[in-house]
């Protein structure tokens, strides 16, 4: 049986989520973000104690087709962005594609209708929090964080990150209350 999970967007979540499934017996197979396999059917009484057990921790479970849909989008751009800095390269559509095995229109549109936003506008604001973590850490130039996020340049870098945060980044860098947004809230 597949659990899709809300809100599952990191590797400490994953462990989250793994304890909660082994504190009720339930056997998994593999946890992964935003998706769960386990090895047998669950009765709906068990699944809804994981469900407020997962609530209570900030994590959903979600049913229906267009909302696994879009986590599954979701997940993969965090994935990419946060995870996977060596494969940015390629088009986003075309990964997402390929991943998800629909035709990226499709994907867009029930994107834009139930996020009221594009998923391009949301693999932007992902690279802008990915950014603002490599600012708070300090240990690369602007050039360099230019480059791991496939940015042309550091100019479109800079024009980007003012457009979404209202700052340049050096001006964000400066800042002692650097404000970044949790993922699960983008």
């Amino acid at each position: 049986m597949t659990l899709y999970i809300r809100n599952m967007v990191c590797g400490r979540c994953k462990m989250v989520v793994k304890s909660e499934l082994d504190k009720l017996g339930l056997q998994t197979i593999a946890v992964e973000l935003g998706e769960v396999e386990l090895q047998d059917d669950i009765t709906d009484n068990l699944k809804e104690v994981l469900l407020k057990n997962l609530q209570n921790l900030g994590f959903d479970i979600i049913d229906g087709k267009k909302s696994k849909t879009i986590e599954k989008i979701k997940n993969l751009i965090v994935d990419l962005v946060h995870h996977k800095n060596n494969e940015l390269k390629i088009n986003l559509s075309d990964y997402l594609v390929e991943n998800l095995n629909q035709d990226y229109s499709t994907l867009s549109n029930l994107f834009s209708e139930i996020e009221n936003t594009t998923i391009e506008k949301y693999f932007i604001s992902q690279k802008i929090e990915k950014v603002k973590e490599l600012l708070i850490y300090n240990e690369l130039s602007l050039s360099e964080i230019a480059d791991l996020l496939s940015y042309s340049n550091v100019a479109h870098l800079s024009n980007q990150f003012k457009k979404i945060t209202g700052f340049t980044p050096t001006y964000f860098k400066q800042q002692k209350d650097k404000k970044r947004i949790q993922i699960e809230n983008l």
